[in-house]
């Protein structure tokens, strides 16, 4: 059993019993940030991650996070970027002193942020992104904090690896299951091509295929359309 620290020690716990399958992945993304903020002292936390291919704060606890980070996203300096980018811990004790970020740590200064703590996520070797934590004062994250967000961010990337695994698998489920029906209507439409012409099933696929290649239209959409005015067609109402 791995050791928890006392303090935060119940934000350890809700996130070990965290369920994926309950929650999309952009609210266990807020979670994480969310429960973070109990494990270490802060006032706003964000999460870095690459959105539409960009890295921006995909999630955050106070709208001012992303409004901080804004600046590191725009010259691509920033600790939090560089602790997605070279998965490192990074900590400013005072954002007035610190000189190698000036402009976010200006700007940061600007939203009455003194101290930042940035801490990367990973999983199986690949970053997912960086956990990011603003405080109002100076010198808010001593190391023994760091060691305890540093467990939280292990624990925070076992959930969003497999959070991100159950949605994937979920997708990969429902696009191989509109495949099939796609499918089915298809082979349907086919059949009806078939019976009405005494075309081979090759020519009647053909004709279906050279339909959506003229109208610009799924091949899908083209046999739904066969087997529904079939239908309609063929109905007991119509035939009255």
């Amino acid at each position: 059993m791995s050791f928890v620290p006392d303090t935060g020690a119940e934000a350890f716990l809700a996130l070990s019993q965290f369920f994926v399958n309950d929650s999309t992945l952009g609210e266990t993304l807020t979670r994480v940030a969310e429960l973070s903020c109990e494990v270490g002292p802060a006032d706003m936390a964000g999460i870095t991650m690459l959105v539409d291919g960009k890295p921006r704060t995909g999630v955050f606890t106070d709208p001012e996070a992303p409004l901080i980070d804004e600046s590191q996203y725009d010259t691509g300096q920033g600790p939090c970027l560089d602790s997605f980018r070279l998965q490192r811990v990074y900590r400013i004790d005072s954002t007035a002193d610190d000189n190698r970020w000036p402009t976010f740590a200006g700007d940061a200064r600007a939203h009455g942020i003194l101290s930042t703590l940035s801490l990367p996520i990973s999983a199986q070797g690949e970053g997912l992104g960086a956990l990011n934590l603003y405080a109002r004062k100076p010198s808010a994250f001593d190391d023994e904090c760091i060691e305890r967000m540093i467990a939280f961010a292990r624990h925070a990337s076992i959930v969003l690896a497999n959070s991100q695994v159950y949605w994937d698998a979920r997708q990969l489920n429902e696009n191989l299951s509109q495949a099939m029906r796609s499918r089915a209507i298809i082979d349907y439409a086919t059949g009806i091509l078939m019976a009405s012409g005494g075309r081979s099933p090759e020519e009647a696929f053909q004709l279906l295929v050279r339909a959506s290649q003229r109208e610009n239209r799924k091949l899908r959409d083209i046999a739904a359309e066969i087997v529904d005015r079939t239908a309609r067609r063929d109905s007991p109402e119509r035939s009255e």
